[in-house]
């Protein structure tokens, strides 16, 4: 998911550093994306230095087991390691469809929740990607874009991969 998401935003134009499983610092940059194993996260947050006020977009999804002790969202848990805004998207679309986002009719969707702090540099991203955003609201709405995941598998166990548009009647 990370390197598909890295080529999409270079292509778009951004600047794109991947620091992987061995970290790395993160200084300067507009944000952080966080893909990684749901009971890999504190390792990776602490494997990674200059965190320090840098939205990170937590797109990782609940499905290896329960959340951490104490927290309603994986997102929650993600802010409480680093103490800085926090974003959760890219976790309910497949990263195997990200080289056919162009082909669409529509420009697919892209739910989101986000701090206000994290929420314009996560929407810029989302589009920046192809894909058009869709807020949930804050980050105590992030348990709900984790549990979007559900569904998500469950009609793609139908139908296989597929984007998906959520907009009013007239946009669609």
């Amino acid at each position: 998911m990370g390197g598909g998401l890295g080529d999409l935003w270079r292509s778009a134009g951004h600047e794109v550093v991947e620091v992987g499983r061995d970290g790395g610092d993160c200084s300067g940059s507009d944000a952080v994306l966080l893909a990684v194993p749901q009971t890999a996260i504190a390792d990776a947050l602490g494997s990674v230095s200059g965190l320090e006020g840098v939205p990170v977009i937590d797109a990782i999804n609940a499905v290896r087991g329960p959340r951490p002790e104490g927290f309603e969202s994986l997102a929650q848990y993600v802010k409480s390691l680093t103490g800085g805004p926090v974003a959760k998207a890219f976790n309910t679309n497949f990263a195997s469809l990200y080289d056919r986002i162009g082909e669409a009719r529509a420009t697919p969707s892209m739910v989101y929740a986000a701090d206000d702090e994290a929420r314009e540099v996560t929407e810029a991203l989302i589009r920046a990607a192809g894909f058009e955003p869709v807020s949930a609201g804050g980050l105590e709405n992030a348990r709900a874009v984790e549990d979007f995941i559900g569904v998500i598998f469950a009609v793609a166990g139908q139908s296989g991969p597929f984007l998906y548009r959520i907009a009013p009647p007239d946009k669609l």
